[in-house]
């Protein structure tokens, strides 16, 4: 990207093969009435209900548009390798603040945004939708649109541009994203205590309340790890200060707990429920192994409960729950108003209702 291009929006364009493509595609399934499965490296094929239809493979949209590290946006097309994205990063003392998870390895930068879905830092440094600065679309009329912007203080379209975040992919076909970016940190330590339960959930609680540089915190039943990362002073002041049992540099742990790779995850075969709820929140459903995570915000647990007992229980203590499986209902019902707005938008940009039929809920 040269000095004249900033500011510019890159859009994409009809003329590039790949996405008059999938265009086309688009066009003759609207006119058929086709269902569309829309998919990149399909490393969230497990998120969310069965899929359905002809596979639409984004990953010929791939390559990174235009980066410019002193801007903190980066551009990029929708198939392109997570990892590509946040070695290019990188390479500049860059990251995705929002530390979307790879799963098996596959994921793509288009999927990160469709799925929604953030790591560890989540708390601290935002959700993947509020990165997000703008997208160009494929409608489900065979349309390429844009929304929003490619620098931080155009934010026309932002609001739209935001929906397609967690949508997975039931309002359109990701062609393009623009990503705000953070500085890398200097330093990163983890810092262990072994606590009880009541105890950890305290020192979380009292840890989130003051000024540390905090962007991890997770209990696992045994060990309250968080991670600190700044500069040089900030971080050796906090680990001299909170005075941990146990002083790191494990970066591997937080890798595998954004990627469901921990121990706890892989060696019970029982469903995964993600609930989340208020910090303070207790734990309840009888469930004898709770993983905290984002300070206890998010609790997985394993648990042989049907969805209405555990969205139940994640509505009384004013959260939500989700499975983390294929089921048949993996996301908690909304509101009739709300289901009704979605209903609403879903018609707007997907009409015949083509892209990823009943991905969300049986009736979008």
């Amino acid at each position: 990207m040269t000095p004249e291009d900033k500011g510019n929006s890159v859009r994409a364009t009809l003329d590039e093969p790949a996405v008059a493509t999938l265009v086309a595609r688009v066009k003759a399934a609207a006119a058929n009435n086709t269902p569309l499965r829309i998919q990149g490296g399909g490393s969230k094929s497990f998120y969310g209900r069965s899929l359905k239809g002809e596979t639409l493979d984004t990953r010929e949209l791939h390559g990174i548009v235009a980066y410019e590290p002193t801007e903190l946006v980066i551009t990029a097309r929708a198939g392109t390798p997570l990892a590509v994205i946040e070695e290019t990063l990188a390479s500049h003392n860059q990251m995705l603040g929002f530390e979307p998870p790879h799963f098996d390895g596959g994921a793509t930068i288009g999927g990160a945004v469709a799925s929604g879905l953030s790591g560890p830092a989540r708390p601290y440094h935002g959700a993947a939708r509020d990165f997000v600065l703008g997208v160009d679309v494929i409608d489900g009329r065979g349309e390429l649109l844009s929304f929003g912007g490619q620098v931080m203080k155009n934010v026309a379209g932002f609001d739209v541009a935001r929906l397609l975040a967690g949508s997975l992919g039931t309002l359109g076909v990701l062609v393009q994203v623009s990503l705000r970016v953070l500085p890398r940190p200097r330093v990163q330590r983890t810092l262990l205590w072994r606590l009880t339960h009541a105890q950890a959930l305290q020192r979380m609680m009292d840890l989130a309340a003051a000024p540390w540089p905090i962007t991890a915190m997770c209990y696992d039943g045994e060990l309250l790890r968080l991670r600190a990362a700044g500069s040089d002073e900030a971080v050796s002041h906090a680990c001299a200060e909170l005075a941990p049992d146990i002083e790191s540099d494990d970066v591997d742990y937080w890798r595998d707990l954004r990627d469901l790779r921990l121990r706890f995850f892989a060696d019970d075969p029982r469903p995964v429920w993600r609930m989340s709820v208020p910090p303070a929140a207790p734990d309840a459903l009888g469930a004898d192994a709770v993983l905290h995570d984002w300070g206890g915000a998010q609790r997985w647990l394993h648990a042989e409960l049907d969805d209405i007992t555990v969205r139940e229980h994640a509505a009384a203590l004013g959260g939500h729950a989700t499975c983390f499986a294929v089921s048949d209902a993996p996301f908690a019902a909304p509101a009739a108003p709300l289901r009704a707005l979605m209903q609403r938008v879903k018609r707007g940009l997907d009409p015949k209702g083509i892209f990823n039929p009943g991905r969300l809920y049986d009736w979008l």
